[in-house]
């Protein structure tokens, strides 16, 4: 089967992007693309994905594919396949529990599963449109944006909701900041990017 461009892309930006923390160091040097991994198979846009550092993985949300692509990043090599999702947009893997949050555009399904066996163990229902997730290690919380307007407060441990956050519109992307409780949220759809507390 033939790997479009974009995938082989996606793939080459991922890897160059897990290799940052090595050259952060050598910083007069330019980024160089150390390797592309091939995904067979896998066809239309891949989303966001998330990375496993000690286990030296990258969870890749391969939304044209409803696929989640598992990738060992020692052997450079696809060594699973999560299918029949529903247009996975994001991912987040918490490490003390060895589990992946896995947003699906279709039903608005935040599928759970063991980031060992891959075998399901949970959902979330956010009704609409999940899109990005990012886990909060120090408060053991993941936030999955999903809807009209909304940011889901999840208990990693559990995989219960516990809360959410309202917002103007559909928030298409966020980040956590890592030294403080502050959530910066894209909210294209009011031409705002919205600051908030945790």
């Amino acid at each position: 089967m033939k790997l479009t461009f974009s995938s082989k892309a996606v793939c080459g930006v991922a890897l160059l992007c897990c290799c940052l923390a090595a050259t952060s160091n050598a910083q007069s040097a330019p980024l160089r693309l150390k390797q592309t991994i091939p995904l067979p198979g896998v066809e239309g846009r891949i989303d966001h994905f998330a990375s496993d550092a000690p286990g030296q993985r990258l969870f890749v949300c391969a939304l044209g594919n409803n696929s989640l692509e598992v990738i060992d990043l020692r052997k450079g090599e696809r060594v699973h396949s999560i299918t029949g999702l529903g247009a996975p947009q994001g991912v987040g893997y918490v490490p003390d529990a060895n589990r992946l949050f896995v947003a699906n555009d279709k039903g608005g399904i935040c599928k759970i599963y063991d980031a060992k066996s891959f075998q399901p163990v949970g959902e979330l229902n956010l009704e609409d449109d999940a899109d990005n997730v990012r886990y909060d290690e120090t408060r053991k919380k993941i936030y999955v944006g999903f809807g009209s307007g909304g940011i889901a407060i999840v208990n990693a441990s559990d995989g219960k909701q516990i809360g959410s956050i309202k917002l103007s519109a559909h928030p298409e992307a966020f980040e956590l900041e890592k030294k403080g409780s502050r959530i910066f949220v894209n909210v294209p759809n009011s031409r705002q990017v919205v600051v908030l507390d945790r």
